[in-house]
């Protein structure tokens, strides 16, 4: 029996709705949160967000 794809929409939108937050909490534009459904690419960015300076502290 496979899972209705509703359900896979319904992960999607639950994964996309933080990672949106965060990342205009940065001070990027949230659309990069998008990159989260790009195998490995997601990683990479999760490295890049977490050592780069994000532009909110530059503004302090």
């Amino acid at each position: 029996m496979h899972p209705h794809p509703f359900f896979g929409l319904v992960a999607a939108i639950l994964a996309v709705i933080p990672a949106w937050k965060i990342v205009s909490k940065a001070g990027y534009n949230g659309a990069w949160s998008l990159l989260i459904f790009v195998p490995l690419v997601n990683i990479i960015m999760m490295y890049v967000f977490a050592f780069n300076q994000w532009p909110i502290e530059k503004k302090l």
